[in-house]
């Protein structure tokens, strides 16, 4: 199992989240966070805003190619835009349902 983690732009990831459920991945947990990348901000006249708002999206699969590729082709807003966000994936070693105590997916 894989643990795949999205920051977008908070205006992209109700698309995104829209079509990975369209994709057969209907299981998103989504939160508000803060931060910034590489640019280190954004600089606008004299003023920089280093805690930019996004939204990561978390999703356990067993298979990521084609979820990447979704994220991918629905968060990014241009060719080289800063700012459209990362994906990282991590290993999951188990999950478990609280409410029935099964484990797996």
């Amino acid at each position: 199992m894989l643990l795949v983690r999205a920051i977008v732009r908070p205006e992209k990831s109700g698309a995104v989240m829209s079509e990975l459920a369209a994709a057969g991945f209907p299981a998103i947990t989504k939160m508000d966070v803060f931060g910034r990348g590489k640019q280190k901000g954004i600089t606008v006249g004299e003023v920089t805003y280093d805690e930019i708002p996004k939204d990561m999206l978390l999703v356990v699969c067993n298979d990521k190619d084609d979820l990447v590729k979704i994220i991918i082709r629905t968060a990014r807003t241009g060719q080289g835009t800063f700012g459209d966000g990362r994906i990282f994936v991590s290993a999951v070693e188990s999950a478990y349902t609280i409410s029935t105590g099964a484990s797996g997916l």
